[in-house]
């Protein structure tokens, strides 16, 4: 039994193929081929919608004495699904599209329609620019206006482009992490400067959370009490007429001893009790040497009006007559 589909054929030593004869075949001859449409149509005969894609026999044959820069232009007849009457569309490779011949219309041509509405604007537009120079001028000048436009545009599409490329991320934080770092450092030195402030006012804070406080030592070397400031005395100033105004009996109670002067008793004679009395109220300044002898203080005594006046006067020159 032999193969079913037979891949090698048998070939006679004989076989001698130009004995064969040729048939000649007619220029037109049709082909049958499968193919789908390639638009919506409606047929002219039933009404039936045949849509895109739908698959068909069609026979194919070649369109005489008609091509396209030497491209040949072929025709194909279908049958309507319906009532069987033939529909034939032929190739159009100028638009590389169909055009329907006869058996039906075509459908939903809106944008095949719509582009060849704006060529033929375009096409008027360039008439009226050739014979109108005017329109020519205004089209020049909106298209430069656009150019400058899209220019301007482009600037700033660059400068934005060299702005985002300019920041460099890495060094903005590393920026602001040495700015961070020395706002830290900063406030870090300030709490111990007011730590220490604290502690030199109220005392150290000690483990346990009690405050002790270091108190100045008293019983300190001879330098810490020289370094010390010492109070100066008060000098008091004695008027000439506070020497007439002062009463003698009240001198020993209202009298206040400088304290830079001191009280001459060694040079006082025991026999005259006047000089006894005066000794007791009489003052001197610190003597440059032990043996010189200083004058008597004068003594600071309240003013007690006219009559007061009188009466020391009086007291004055019995004192003064005694002595004699």
């Amino acid at each position: 039994m032999s193969e079913r589909k037979v891949l090698n054929k048998y070939y006679p030593p004989d076989f001698d193929p130009s004995k064969i004869p040729r048939v000649r075949q007619s220029k037109n001859r049709q082909f049958t081929v499968r193919l789908m449409a390639p638009f919506n149509m409606k047929c002219k005969t039933c009404g039936e919608y045949i849509y895109k894609g739908k698959k068909f026999n069609a026979r194919k044959e070649d369109v005489e004495n008609e091509n396209y820069l030497g491209i040949r232009i072929y025709r194909f007849y279908i049958k309507c699904t319906r009532c069987l009457s033939e529909i034939s569309f032929k190739t159009d490779p100028q638009s590389t599209d169909y055009v329907v011949e006869a058996g039906a219309t075509r459908n939903f041509m809106a944008l095949k329609l719509a582009e060849e509405q704006a060529v033929r604007e375009m096409e008027a537009e360039k008439e009226e620019e050739r014979t109108n120079p005017m329109k020519l001028l205004e089209n020049r000048t909106k298209a430069s206006r656009g150019e400058i436009e899209m220019v301007e545009t482009l600037e700033e599409l660059k400068e934005l482009n060299k702005r985002k490329v300019v920041v460099n991320f890495d060094d903005m934080l590393h920026r602001y992490d040495e700015e961070r770092q020395s706002e830290a450092a900063l406030a870090a030195a300030a709490e111990i400067e007011d730590e220490q402030l604290i502690k030199s006012v109220f005392g150290e804070r000690t483990g346990d959370g009690t405050i002790v406080k270091r108190l100045v030592d008293d019983g300190g070397s001879s330098s810490d009490e020289d370094k010390r400031p010492k109070k100066q005395a008060k000098m008091l100033t004695i008027k000439a007429t506070d020497l007439l105004a002062a009463p003698l009996n009240n001198a020993p109670k209202n009298k206040k001893l400088n304290p830079l002067v001191k009280i001459k008793t060694a040079l006082i004679k025991p026999n005259s009790a006047a000089a006894s009395t005066s000794s007791s109220t009489t003052t001197s300044t610190a003597p440059t040497s032990s043996t010189a002898p200083s004058a008597p203080a004068p003594i600071v005594k309240p003013s007690l009006g006219g009559l007061s006046l009188l009466g020391s006067y009086s007291d004055s020159s019995s004192h003064s007559d005694s002595d004699n």
